[in-house]
């Protein structure tokens, strides 16, 4: 490993220029590394970081890479992270020409790391040096603890899904003071009156409520007029507004922060080393969390850029056709499966078309002629700016939810892929099962990052026992990891740990593999079957490494 010759990092700083001219803003320093196939191979299993805490899975991970790449040869042709300053690696095979290419997807990249809100609790930190002070410490308690301080990683690191990230990133906003307003609105009168004030405290009836919203839209003389009308009608209405606007909710604590602050076993003189490892654990996972939440977005922003900067730049003359092959390769859309990449930057695409025509308006959205909606155009021109907003402020749950439409489906002929047995040939068969954005866009939501949300039910959490309850969303654990994630939840704990969750039931016919609830084109989605499932809450319990379950 290298860092890049001076030839090919003039070749970059150019592109830096290309890009800061287009809106995108990112630090001036960064880091060039040039890489071989072996290089890559061995640090992917620490996410490109040399500094990551050494764990017997990484090395397990190398020697099946080593294997893979030995039976299918391919070259990587660059990796980027996000750190302080952003570092990225190239494979030394890449001729300079895929050099300004791919460096312009990693200008994306960077960009969208500094910018996208959801990295706020990223972006004053030195991940490399950080990680590299946790390596030291993993290191020196295994020179004192032995085999124990890996029994406590992969504890950590069975739950480290459960960190609560959206916790800590509230908490990094709320710190600081240009982005407070995002996060937190005082209560309006209006609000509380209509939201909370009619219809949870009064729990007036429809009829009433209608009446209310009308006589407010109507008021011409304002507010201050209407709410004093109220106060004549509900006396109270002011001293109750004020309690309500002044509560403060304190967050849950996470299950690691949990088992951190009251686990009694660590809180023991020989044990309180563990605190340490899971904390690093934590940390890690924290750090990551926007990566995995905003892959489509992250990965379609990079090639969209990628492409457009490239395209528009005088060195790539006579590679055209070669830039076509290997782009094509990155961004093409297939028909059955997810590319990141090609639907991201198709959606940034599409995102920027019908800002440029004003078409994200109630005008167009009331429009039912299909020919005025094809032929709808206001020469608004602000897709730029526009898109340049959307990268800031949506994960891919919301950039999906919001963005993905009829007009981008059928612009791109997508579907949702329905999969069904033909026992004339006794195989399996793909099929066009719909067409509807609502039906391609919930599939899509179903492939995304959704760790289950677990917390501690402190209502039954006592003698010693750790109550965790698992809130449904017609989606069941993975049964496989149930026994061995609760095992290394009782050994960090110090007692016994109880898990309350939802298990299928059948009237019926039997549903003889649920574990199909996560495979958005499982033979499930075809069965009948399904529509007869009913759920019912079990407990499982984990006490002295032996698990248990009964129904509740």
């Amino acid at each position: 490993m290298e860092l890049v010759s001076q030839h090919v990092k003039g070749i970059m700083e150019e592109c830096k220029l290309r890009a800061r001219d287009q809106g995108l803003k990112f630090d001036d320093e960064t880091l060039e590394y040039i890489v071989t196939n072996r290089d890559m191979v061995e640090l992917s299993p620490k996410v490109m970081i040399p500094t990551l805490y050494d764990y017997w899975v990484h090395d397990v991970r190398v020697l099946s890479g080593k294997g893979m790449y030995e039976a299918y040869p391919s070259n990587p042709y660059e990796t980027v992270i996000n750190t302080r300053p952003a570092i990225s690696f190239y494979n030394d095979n890449n001729p300079d020409w895929l050099n300004v290419m791919i460096f312009y997807h990693v200008l994306g990249h960077i960009d969208f790391f500094q910018n996208n809100l959801f990295y706020k609790n990223t972006w004053d930190i030195d991940l490399t040096g950080q990680a590299l002070s946790d390596k030291r410490m993993i290191a020196q308690l295994r020179s004192e603890k032995g085999r124990w301080v890996d029994y406590a990683i992969e504890f950590s690191r069975g739950i480290d899904n459960l960190v609560g990230y959206q916790k800590e990133l509230n908490h990094t906003i709320m710190n600081d003071t240009r982005l407070r307003p995002l996060l937190y609105r005082k209560l309006s009168k209006t609000d509380f009156y209509f939201d909370i004030f009619l219809q949870k405290i009064k729990n007036v009836s429809f009829h009433e409520y209608l009446k209310e919203i009308t006589r407010f839209n109507t008021n011409s003389k304002g507010n201050e007029d209407f709410f004093g009308q109220v106060v004549s009608l509900y006396p109270e209405f002011e001293e109750l507004y004020k309690k309500e606007a002044a509560i403060k909710i304190k967050p849950e604590l996470d299950i690691v922060e949990y088992i951190l602050q009251h686990s009694s076993f660590l809180k023991e003189d020989e044990n309180n080393w563990i605190k340490s490892v899971i904390q690093i654990v934590k940390n890690t996972s924290l750090y990551f969390q926007p990566q995995i939440r905003t892959k489509i977005m992250n990965e379609g922003w990079a090639s969209y850029w990628h492409e457009y900067l490239f395209m528009r730049d005088d060195r790539i003359c006579g590679h055209e056709v070669d830039f076509a092959k290997v782009n094509a390769n990155v961004t093409s859309m297939p028909k059955v499966g997810l590319n990141p990449y090609a639907l991201g930057m198709r959606l940034f695409e599409h995102i920027k078309d019908m800002e440029d025509k004003g078409c994200y308006c109630f005008d167009y959205v009331l429009l039912k002629d299909e020919i005025k909606k094809k032929n709808y155009n206001q020469s608004k021109n602000s897709g730029d700016e526009f898109i340049l907003k959307v990268r800031e402020n949506f994960n891919d749950f919301t950039f999906i939810n919001t963005f993905v439409d009829q007009e981008f489906v059928a612009r791109h002929n997508l579907f949702v892929a329905g999969k069904r047995f033909n026992s004339s040939r006794i195989s399996w068969e793909y099929y066009i099962k719909s067409k509807k954005a609502e039906d391609y866009k919930e599939m899509i939501v179903d492939t995304l990052y959704h760790p289950p949300e677990i917390f501690v039910d402190k209502a039954f959490t006592r003698d010693g026992i750790l109550y965790l309850n698992h809130k449904f969303e017609n989606k069941p654990l993975k049964m496989d990891f149930i026994e061995n994630t609760m095992m290394g939840i009782e050994y960090l704990w110090g007692g016994p740990v109880y898990l309350e969750t939802s298990e299928p039931e059948a009237s019926g016919k039997a549903v003889t593999n649920y574990a199909n609830f996560w495979d958005p084109v499982s033979p499930k989605t075809e069965s009948k079957d399904i529509e007869t499932v009913k759920w019912k809450r079990m407990v499982y319990v984990m006490e002295n490494r032996k698990l248990s379950k009964k129904e509740v």
